[in-house]
């Protein structure tokens, strides 16, 4: 599914304007039965509403959803913001006017505040709906709306934003006043959620998010160009391939896992068994000499190579040619590994994975960056991508930096979170939609090492295989929290589910 921008947005509505051949108020009204339709189902008409207006068109779907509310026999309490007087857009001078038609004689409070404003008494029993500004704000809230977003976010009311939060920008809020951003309960919104929704430190102001389908022009929507996509099952569904029953493991695929060392055996075990239960055809495991009786125990399926050292990894010589090459759960980075992984960047001339531990070592020779093969795919989380690329205090900023340093390097980033988002060079960002909280468990990024190691071993294309292989991985995650919940998942569950999950996006 794509993610729009605010300006691709407004361009998809036109759009269905122009060819359903109804006007904006039509599409305005359109929204606003959904909004009402919304609210109407979780409260009673007992519950008092206190609905804020601003001038544009966000404010026109408020009076709309506050008319229709009224025709439902609700009794809201409509403040509409006219503070430059007859400075109303069209729709929402039009939606007043069909408001106070509605409401007639009916002692309703209607108050257009165009001077000064003494707002209402909010408290925890009352329900807000903001519909101040949508997606057409442009720069920070200032001036008596500030005043007021902050006496809604302290009142203790339930709040619910129409579209957006009024005050928050659509896709980036880098250097705007989150002191000036309404925290919302509940956002409805059009379409599709905004980028800016999935970044972790706007999930105070965003609560529950609610897609609302108010029919844009399926026709808009294709030929409306993003770079922003998120993917869900039916993406993954149209690219996983069934298996040839006349293969063999040979047509599968070779994995080479670099990984583990003494008393991080268990990064190596997690990735090989990701890997085979994703269905690689073989996988080696090169690993220090210590940890050959725990993978022929663990993981009797994988191949083993020992490094020539008993506890630690200390060179990287190939011996044979491999599909992929995967490097980093559990290695450590004592001096002689990261001499190792030095060498082997230097050297490794094709695509290849680097993970945990090789990432940290990278971090610690930063030149090393330069010299990662083009293709290849990162897989930081926020930590580590912090030591490789600076500090960073938002995921919005990681995301930005990320953009920049996939195109400058020529590498695919995998930001892990929750909502994993892949970065290509070519500045394509895809979110992933599957996963839990219980997947914050030691050695879940191991397996995902393996998932989509084995994914590139069976011929998948590299980008891709990192989309189905985070998708694969956050739905076994899933699949395993309905067994073990949340506080309970290890990163075993995760792995012994990854089959299911591919028999579930097979269906």
């Amino acid at each position: 599914m794509k993610i729009f921008t605010n300006d691709g947005l407004r361009r998809i509505g036109d759009r269905t304007v122009e060819k359903e051949d109804i006007t904006m108020l039509d599409l305005i009204e359109r929204a606003a039965s959904a909004v009402s339709y919304e609210l109407i189902s979780r409260w009673r008409t007992s519950k008092r509403f206190v609905i804020f207006a601003g001038p544009g068109d966000n404010g026109a779907d408020a009076l709309a959803v506050a008319r229709m509310m009224y025709e439902q026999g609700y009794r809201p309490e409509v403040y509409l913001f006219n503070i430059k007087s007859a400075q109303l857009s069209p729709c929402c001078l039009a939606n007043r006017d069909r408001f106070l038609e509605t409401i007639g004689e009916d002692d309703v409070d209607f108050i257009e505040v165009i001077q000064n404003f003494t707002p209402p008494a909010l408290d925890e029993n009352d329900v807000v709906v903001d519909g101040l500004f949508g997606n057409g704000l442009r720069t920070p809230l200032r001036g008596g709306y500030t005043a007021l977003v902050q006496y809604i976010n302290t009142s203790g009311a339930y709040v619910v934003s129409i579209d957006i939060p009024s005050g928050m920008f659509g896709e980036w809020n880098m250097g705007n006043d989150r002191r000036n951003i309404i925290r919302a309960n509940l956002t409805l919104t059009y379409n599709s959620k905004r980028l800016a929704f999935y970044f972790s430190e706007n999930a105070e102001f965003v609560g529950e998010c609610k897609v609302l389908d108010i029919e844009l022009d399926p026709e808009g929507i294709a030929m409306t160009p993003t770079d922003y996509y998120l993917i869900e099952r039916d993406d993954v569904h149209e690219l996983i391939r069934p298996r040839d029953p006349f293969s063999n493991k040979y047509d599968h695929g070779t994995v080479l896992l670099i990984a583990g060392s003494y008393g991080m055996m268990g990064a190596a075990v997690l990735a090989a068994r990701g890997a085979l239960r994703t269905g690689a055809g073989l996988v080696t495991v090169h690993a220090p000499r210590c940890g050959f009786q725990v993978l022929q125990t663990a993981v009797p399926e994988a191949l083993f190579e020992p490094d020539r050292n008993e506890i630690m990894t200390s060179s990287i010589d190939l011996r044979h040619t491999y599909s992929v090459v995967a490097l980093g759960p559990g290695i450590g980075y004592n001096d002689e590994t990261l001499e190792a992984v030095h060498q082997f960047i230097m050297n490794f001339k094709r695509p290849c994975l680097l993970d945990a531990d090789a990432l940290t070592c990278i971090s610690r020779r930063p030149m090393l960056l330069r010299s990662i093969p083009p293709r290849s795919i990162i897989t930081p989380h926020a930590i580590e991508f912090d030591r490789l690329f600076g500090e960073h205090n938002t995921d919005e900023e990681r995301l930005k930096k990320a953009i920049d340093v996939s195109k400058l390097y020529n590498i695919t980033i995998v930001l892990k979170g929750h909502y994993t988002m892949t970065v290509r060079p070519d500045s394509k960002i895809y979110v992933n939609s599957s996963g839990n909280a219980g997947m914050a468990t030691p050695g879940s990024g191991d397996v995902l090492t393996g998932v989509i190691s084995a994914l590139i071993a069976q011929n998948y294309p590299a980008d891709w295989s990192v989309v189905l292989g985070v998708y694969i991985h956050g739905l076994a995650g899933d699949l395993a929290a309905q067994i073990h919940g949340t506080y309970g998942m290890v990163a075993s569950d995760i792995v012994d589910n990854l089959g299911k999950a591919i028999m579930e996006v097979m269906k």
